[in-house]
């Protein structure tokens, strides 16, 4: 499944010992992610029960590192709920690591799932909370140095850390891939993070490509989104609703600016399904858990 090019192979394990009886899954998440030899994706969620929610989410990056929340995911998460059978309501709750979230679902004329609303929750500028090991509380509209440049820097966590960079030149002619580990492992950042650039293209459109921790160059991020719109009206370039253009596709972010709470509307879609014989792959001591 994927929400605008932002793709992970979905396992059920609501099933009966289902989750308890799956190989590692940090290493399934490397397997199934590799789009030579695996099935190819930007991860691995698996959909299980949940004992606060409807329903959990548990999210890997391609690397094997645990994502505490993927905005894409989880309107496709919502979607293969409704969709399978999983739930017949068009709103409930998923529990993830940055906490439950809650959905409300819009279906199309064949009662399919075509988007997904989701509350965000509050948009975390505590840079102790993030993490980030910057001195003051916040880190907002701040010079960043990497790799000798400097750059204007903002960063919140919407779920996942992020680090959002506004730029003065075309983001289309950005060598990401070159870019991105250079922030993504910048001592800053103790936990990683991912790296949004963005271009400010009127009061309620932005640009954004992204470089996700433990993924690199995705064609969307969710949560990256949410942290783009927040830091944009954070900076005063943009009103509180805010269209975000990404390379995979458009998602709508809404921040209140009282709650701090942010809702991202979008649709998710579902490529194929099939089964995958679990073989047997190297260990990888790299595979780190972020929790």
């Amino acid at each position: 499944m994927h929400g605008i090019g932002n793709d992970y192979v979905y396992i059920d394990c609501t099933g009966s010992g289902a989750l308890e009886t799956l190989p590692d899954p940090a290493r399934l998440s490397k397997l199934v992610s590799d789009r030579h030899f695996g099935i190819g994706s930007d991860g691995l969620i698996l959909i299980a029960p949940s004992k606060k929610a409807d329903l959990q989410m548990i999210m890997y990056n391609a690397d094997g590192s645990r994502g505490e929340m993927c905005g894409n995911g989880i309107r496709c998460v919502g979607k293969y709920a409704y969709d399978h059978g999983l739930t017949t309501k068009k709103e409930l709750t998923v529990e993830t690591l940055a906490g439950v979230r809650e959905l409300t679902l819009f279906t199309g004329d064949d009662d399919k799932v075509e988007k997904v609303r989701v509350d965000m929750g509050e948009a975390v500028l505590d840079t102790r909370k993030i993490p980030v090991t910057y001195p003051e509380d916040t880190m907002i509209g701040q010079p960043l140095e990497v790799k000798g440049k400097i750059y204007n820097a903002t960063c919140i966590s919407t779920g996942n850390p992020h680090c959002v960079i506004f730029c003065d030149n075309d983001i289309k002619k950005m060598d990401i891939e070159k870019l991105g580990p250079s922030f993504e492992r910048h001592p800053l950042f103790p936990k990683r993070i991912n790296t949004e650039f963005v271009n400010i293209l009127d009061r309620s459109h932005i640009a954004m490509r992204v470089y996700e921790r433990g993924s690199g160059e995705t064609l969307a991020c969710g949560t990256g989104a949410c942290a783009s719109a927040v830091a944009s009206f954070l900076n005063g370039f943009t009103d509180e609703k805010v269209e975000v253009r990404l390379l995979g596709g458009t998602l709508f972010i809404e921040y209140d600016e009282k709650t701090k709470k942010i809702y991202m509307t979008g649709p998710a879609t579902e490529v194929f399904s099939g089964e995958m014989d679990i073989f047997d792959f190297p260990e990888d001591e790299d595979v780190k858990v972020y929790e």
